[in-house]
């Protein structure tokens, strides 16, 4: 069958299962939006309001359903929005695939009108760039992109077409998608036997989940190994709701902004099961001192990781949930009594708090918990917000915190509300920002509106950068440099000029209120949640510290009245 080049790839996508993709048109992609067109019975386009908000839709898509997002743009400088997108991916092993569309062949290389060298530019932040130039390597360099998107360690992937290739025509045949198996040949025997003799061995096991293990969906057996072992669980940013936060093996997040039971306990913990985790810096403080005490076993997809960041003393390279259905066969029952005991004290002295005499941001976001009775999907951007909702709002089930861990990305969490929205249509998707992170792609607003579909977007507004003052404050003796947002821009005017509802919440008991209006909306709506500008997260540890270092607002006040 003769087809375009541009029909081409929108066969591929319909091979792949692709049914919504998200994007910004241009001149050099236009064949392709044309056959977008034509076919747009059976694949949603989602005209998002800049690119680099397609390029997170793309990611949350991906987050939420566990399939690769996929993102369109034109040359240039389409395709440079796309970078950050693309770089939020990467770090965060999302399978996202990013086709782009170039100037022709024979115009490359001359500095022709938006012509840059895409694939080149994104070569470090995706598993694999390609360039297509010949029409006869399109199809299978678009299955190779999905394919490599999906497998292993997942991740993005960019195909840059020239407009020459997606005009011509050539002829087409389907395949059906290349099988993805877990990563079973990797895993060696007597690395799962070694595994298995330290957990035996262990007298204060602890377990820690990263993102790894919501990626392999290994939460059935997670919960099996901590029973079967009786361990305490607790996990990274990108980890949550791999374990449920409700049970009460859980401690929390690990690391800077983790409680100060998960933080102490590691540290005390004579075996350290790390099970998907790339040991950020954010997670491990000083990597000298870093469960200081423990054995450390590490279980990865990714053998770079292995002695990477933390040397460990034993790992199995494969896939989490097939490894840890390997060590379960082999594994008997044990009991820590006094271990769990000792967690639990720790827990009942060292629990999260914060002040219940004014507006918080951890008041509206454990008001929303409440509301939704945990089954929301929780995006973020990145700051004070982002660790409320890590530490706040109980994540029961993998796949319901959305957010940028590795890279930190300011603006990210809009579209990746829009993309969950898509892809799980079913649930109720929640976005919540601080001002300085909402200002940077509010105008996704406009894209949310359109797309016709209930989503909430909070707005923690401090009217400050408040991670950044939070630091200014600690470590840079209250120079508040460039950190005050003392402008006149009002969100709930913003909002309702591109269509929304909108509603200023100012008073502890205006929260639950309009919490339940805006879960009953029937469109997009926002919060605009007024909170000091001085509130700070706690627990922290500072930058490079030893985790145990872990210090809350009642240390702070002790050392003040010792001094």
């Amino acid at each position: 069958m003769q087809l375009t080049g541009a029909e081409i790839i929108i066969e591929c996508l319909k091979e792949q299962g692709v049914d919504t993709v998200f994007g910004y048109p241009g001149g050099a992609i236009l064949n392709i939006y044309d056959a977008l067109y034509k076919y747009r019975d059976e694949i949603h386009h989602v005209l998002t309001s800049h690119e680099q908000g397609a390029s997170h839709a793309a990611d949350g898509y991906a987050r939420a359903t566990g399939k690769v997002g996929v993102c369109l743009a034109t040359s240039g400088p389409g395709a440079t929005n796309l970078v950050t997108g693309i770089a939020t991916a990467q770090m965060d092993s999302v399978p996202i695939v990013a086709i782009t569309a170039n100037v022709g062949k024979a115009l490359l290389g001359r500095d022709s009108f938006q012509e840059v060298d895409i694939a080149g530019i994104v070569m470090p932040i995706t598993k694999h760039s390609y360039i297509v130039k010949d029409i006869r390597q399109l199809a299978d360099t678009i299955r190779k992109a999905f394919y490599i998107a999906k497998s292993g360690r997942p991740g993005p992937v960019l195909v840059d077409v020239t407009k020459d290739v997606t005009g011509a025509l050539y002829e087409y045949q389907p395949r059906r998608p290349a099988t993805v198996n877990r990563e079973t040949s990797e895993i060696r025997t007597e690395d799962v036997e070694t595994a298995i003799q330290m957990i035996k061995e262990a007298e204060k096991p602890y377990i820690f989940v990263g993102g790894g293990s919501v990626i392999s969906g290994a939460s059935k057996e997670i919960a099996e190994l901590a029973y079967r072992i009786q361990s305490p669980v607790c996990d990274s940013l990108m980890g949550k709701g791999a374990f449920s936060g409700e049970d009460p093996l859980y401690t929390g997040m690990l690391g800077m902004h983790g409680t100060k039971t998960s933080n102490l306990g590691v540290m005390e913990c004579d075996l350290l099961i790390v099970l998907g985790a790339r040991f950020s810096d954010r997670v491990t403080g000083n990597t000298q001192t870093f469960a200081k005490n423990a054995k450390i076993l590490q279980i990865d997809i990714d053998a770079a990781e292995i002695n990477k960041n933390i040397v460990v003393d034993a790992s199995v390279v494969g896939d989490v949930k097939e490894i840890l259905r390997r060590i379960l066969e082999g594994l008997p029952a044990s009991e820590h009594p006094q271990w769990i005991e000792h967690i639990q004290e720790m827990k009942g002295k060292y629990p999260l708090s914060y002040d219940h005499t004014q507006l918080t941001g951890p008041y509206i976001i454990e008001k929303l918990y409440e509301l939704t009775n945990g089954e929301a999907i929780i995006c973020t951007d990145v700051g004070q917000h982002q660790m409320w909702a890590a530490q706040y709002y109980k994540y029961k089930y993998p796949r319901t915190l959305l957010t940028s861990g590795g890279l930190g990305t300011m603006g990210y969490g809009l579209g990746a509300a829009i993309g969950a929205k898509m892809g799980r249509p079913d649930k109720t998707v929640v976005n919540i920002a601080g001002d300085g992170c909402f200002r940077m792609n509010m105008n996704e607003i406009a894209t949310a509106v359109r797309c016709g579909k209930p989503l909430i977007q909070i707005v923690l507004n401090n009217h400050v950068l408040g991670m950044v003052r939070q630091w200014q404050t600690l470590f840079y003796d209250h120079r508040y440099s460039q950190t005050v947002l003392n402008d006149k821009v009002d969100f709930v005017k913003i909002a309702e000029g591109m269509g929304a509802e909108a509603m200023r919440v100012t008073k502890l008991e205006e929260v639950e209120p309009a919490l339940k209006h805006a879960l009953a909306a029937k469109g997009p709506i926002v919060l605009d949640c007024w909170i000091d500008q001085d509130l700070s997260v706690f627990p922290m540890v500072p930058a490079g510290e030893s985790i145990d270092e872990v210090f809350d607002e009642e240390d702070m006040k002790k050392n003040e009245q010792s001094v």
